[in-house]
């Protein structure tokens, strides 16, 4: 089937073609490859290593290589997810490119991926506190550094320092460089974001399709359990529960941070979800999956879950602007992302003392998340305009 100009015509197809022809939608994609290609290409940008170095006895090698299987950094795990990322993209690329049947494609991409997961399961994380550019100088060797060739955890000049030609957004609280700190800073967001909210979106969708589905007792009971975890205040909640976790001295503070808000962010999906499904619940085709013997599991998940995914990923992506929003928050008052560890939050927390004497540390993170909250909402916004024209 096609509509006049001979393009294939499905909703998902129209609904693809209204989304870019939105300006609020394009708007939203630009702002979120603003914030996902420098927290995906952060070793790229910023890094204390050289990317090569040559002209001396060692010959030609490349510092920074080691530093992409193995972060120096309490949260090694993020930071190896994004590391991946930054490896792995460029072999979809070519595969993609290269292969053209979408089958070889699959398995292509996926042997890619467990080759490429291997180095980094064997990597363990270490600390090099070595002064490359002095290192490099003094052997009399040539390199090529980063754009910004400072890393995140190093202090590399005097505290609270002004934008210069040195250091582009200033310095912290203890002389590391600003810009550096900012961009390691967006994947702990990103990273918050994203997983926080995909734990929020798989526990609300199975919540909320399991009592829309099966109603009576089952529903009545788990929509009252719901309605008392919702008179508690999420973001009080949130702070109890990372003073309980941050007491017993977690080093992945990215992680608890993603579960307790993952965990605690699900309550409001429920409720879109399950009403969603009690619309779904009275139409004729899933009286006709009843009919014809189909499991009800097989009927949730291949027939009435497809058909309320709209409302799903719209919801998603206001989520994680919200999980971005409370990921700071924490940060700002201590019981997120830990130091040494780089996120927004916690740059503006080191401003707090004096915000306009320190401006520089204010500023910038603050239009970082600006950026981030507005493109995830008008990308949502996009979506539901896409999904459901008037």
């Amino acid at each position: 089937m096609s509509d006049g100009a001979g393009r294939p015509h499905s909703f998902f197809a129209a609904a693809r073609r209204r989304f870019f022809s939105d300006a609020q939608g394009w708007f939203g994609v630009i702002g979120i490859l603003l914030l996902l290609i420098p927290a995906i290409a952060a070793p790229l940008l910023a890094n204390g290593r050289p990317l090569v170095v040559w002209g001396g006895e060692k010959g030609v090698y490349f510092p920074f290589a080691a530093f992409l299987f193995a972060p120096d950094s309490t949260e090694f795990l993020i930071e190896q997810f994004f590391n991946f990322t930054l490896l792995f993209l460029p072999v979809v690329f070519v595969i993609v490119f290269l292969v053209r049947r979408k089958l070889l494609r699959w398995i292509f991409c996926g042997v890619a991926a467990l080759l490429l997961i291997v180095p980094f399961a064997a990597a363990k994380p270490r600390i090099d506190k070595t002064d490359y550019r002095k290192a490099v100088a003094e052997a009399g060797e040539r390199a090529i550094f980063a754009p910004i060739p400072y890393g995140p955890f190093e202090i590399v000049a005097t505290p609270y320092e002004k934008p210069n030609r040195t250091h582009w957004l200033g310095t912290d609280e203890i002389g590391r460089d600003v810009a550096s700190r900012m961009i390691y800073g967006a994947r702990a967001s990103l990273a918050v974001g994203l997983f926080a909210t995909s734990i929020a979106l798989v526990i609300g969708t199975l919540v909320g399709l399991m009592a829309g589905y099966y109603r009576g007792w089952f529903d009545l009971a788990v929509m009252r359990l719901v309605e008392i975890l919702l008179c508690f205040p999420t973001f009080l909640l949130l702070l109890i529960l990372m003073s309980i976790l941050k007491d017993r001295k977690f080093e992945q503070s990215i992680l608890v941070v993603i579960a307790v808000i993952g965990l605690t962010g699900w309550i409001g999906l429920t409720f879109l979800v399950r009403g969603e499904v009690l619309k779904q619940r009275a139409l004729p085709y899933i009286q006709s999956c009843e009919v014809v013997g189909i499991s009800a599991w097989r009927t949730m998940t291949v027939h009435l879950l497809p058909n309320i995914t709209g409302p799903i990923l719209i919801s998603f992506t206001f989520g994680v602007a919200g999980a971005i929003l409370s990921e700071s928050g924490l940060s700002f008052l201590g019981f997120g992302v830990q130091p040494p560890t780089a996120s927004w939050g916690g740059l503006l927390r080191q401003a707090f003392d004096n915000p306009l004497e320190y401006w520089h540390l204010t500023l910038f993170p603050g239009i970082a998340l600006f950026i981030a909250v507005l493109a995830f909402n008008f990308t949502g916004e996009g979506l539901r305009k896409a999904l459901f024209p008037r």
